[in-house]
């Protein structure tokens, strides 16, 4: 898209603001590369964090001596759990959730996504390596609303309410 496409008259479509980026996506300016790196870096040590956790938590369960079959159990879950997160969230990136059926499964899929969290933080670090999460999604949404807004503007000849009366024709 061209610097003069790019350019909002007044009250033209404004872009969406993204978490910890807010509008420098429009232009990859004000430390946007720094901002990049940085939800990169911290995404992964909170990813590393909770693994820890979770490490804890699993000495936990193989001091209390709960057996084998229990310890596959939550191993499995905590996987099957991140893989879902991660799958959930990078959609999220994508695309914009569906219609209200959508957001019903979502409720009933919440806690699946937090015991999942680690999955989620690593599909963060993931599209931060490559664009500010959701850049892709917000910036075709944007340049579609520009592009909407230069066609609604190159319509019209100028304002109607500051035109003069019409002539009238003389019969």
């Amino acid at each position: 898209m061209s610097d003069a496409q790019r350019t909002v008259s007044p009250g033209g479509p404004e872009p969406e603001e993204i978490r910890f980026f807010g509008t420098t996506w429009v232009e990859h300016d004000g430390g946007y590369a720094l901002r990049r790196a940085a939800v990169a870096a911290g995404s992964l040590v909170l990813a590393a964090a909770g693994a820890l956790v979770l490490r804890f938590a699993f000495q936990g369960l193989t001091i209390a001596a709960v057996g084998s079959f229990v310890n596959v159990l939550v191993v499995a879950g905590f996987a099957v759990c991140s893989a879902l997160a991660f799958r959930r969230t990078w959609d999220g990136f994508l695309r914009r959730p569906g219609a209200a059926a959508d957001s019903a499964a979502d409720r009933s899929a919440q806690s699946l996504l937090l015991i999942g969290f680690i999955g989620s933080l690593l599909a963060y670090f993931c599209r931060s390596l490559v664009e500010a999460p959701g850049e892709q999604l917000r910036r075709a949404e944007y340049e579609a609303a520009l592009e909407r807004h230069a066609r609604r503007r190159g319509t019209r000849t100028g304002n109607p309410a500051a035109r003069g009366p019409k002539p009238r024709k003389r019969r």
